[in-house]
């Protein structure tokens, strides 16, 4: 509501006290002051009545003239505890743990926010403190971090602890990345792969010899008919006046 009226330039009576009210004796300037903040808190009354459920427009008395006064009457009615309040973002702060999802950064100030609540209902949480709570609140793989930040003398702000968490959050996922890179590596390498044996050259050369020499002609040396099927053989028997071969099967 507040905002409202100060986006709407009507916010004069609830900035400023009411001046005193104008008498013959008043100078212009005075008279024009008073107006100037009469007007301002008659608007800024009716619509922060507008803008109000009834239930609540209700339970203020009429008698209340003031917009100031009338909005100090709104706030009683949702007054809170300050015990309690104490008491439950206490318990949320000591309970906070950091999942290792999402931004560290924002985890962290999340938690100083929280202590800046508590120094706002006057429990105010050393930043010594603080960074203990923070450090505990961390999962096993800031052990090291841990250990590192206990065995040195000098004392981080939150400022630095914000940035120290941040880098070592960076190489806690470059680890990570390469750990994943190396199993996968490692399983690719123990898979038996399908090798086609290549042919045995030296071995079928005999073979191939042996069939070749087997269809080689020992008349004329020509491959691909045998001897007793070569023609120039046969002629050469009929020159002779050789008896003709029986024809081969």
């Amino acid at each position: 509501m507040e905002i409202v009226l100060g986006c709407m330039d009507l916010d004069l009576a609830l900035r400023v006290e009411k001046p005193a009210s104008p008498t013959e004796s008043s100078t212009s300037e005075q008279r024009k002051d008073y107006e100037k903040w009469d007007r301002s808190n008659r608007m800024s009354l009716m619509i922060i009545k507008r803008g109000i459920p009834e239930v609540y427009r209700g339970t203020i008395s009429e008698e209340i003239k003031g917009a100031k006064d009338f909005l100090a009457e709104i706030e009683k009615r949702f007054a809170k505890s300050d015990k309690a309040e104490t008491s439950t973002l206490l318990q949320n702060l000591i309970s906070m743990k950091y999942q290792g999802k999402g931004n560290i950064r924002e985890y962290i100030m999340g938690m100083s926010n929280i202590a800046s609540k508590l120094k706002a209902l006057k429990l105010e949480l050393s930043d010594d403190l603080l960074i203990h709570l923070v450090l505990l609140s961390l999962p096993a793989q800031f052990s090291q971090f841990k250990i590192s930040y206990n065995c040195q003398k000098e004392k981080w702000s939150l400022n630095e602890l914000i940035s120290f968490c941040v880098q070592e959050e960076e190489r806690l996922k470059q680890e990570r990345k390469e750990s994943a890179h190396f199993v996968s590596t490692s399983k690719d390498k123990g898979k038996r792969k399908k090798t086609v044996e290549p042919k045995n050259e030296a071995a079928d050369a005999p073979a191939q010899k042996k069939q070749k020499e087997d269809d080689t002609c020992y008349f004329c040396n020509v491959s691909g008919h045998m001897k007793k099927k070569c023609t120039k053989y046969h002629a050469w028997r009929a020159r002779k006046g050789l008896p003709k071969l029986p024809e081969a099967k």
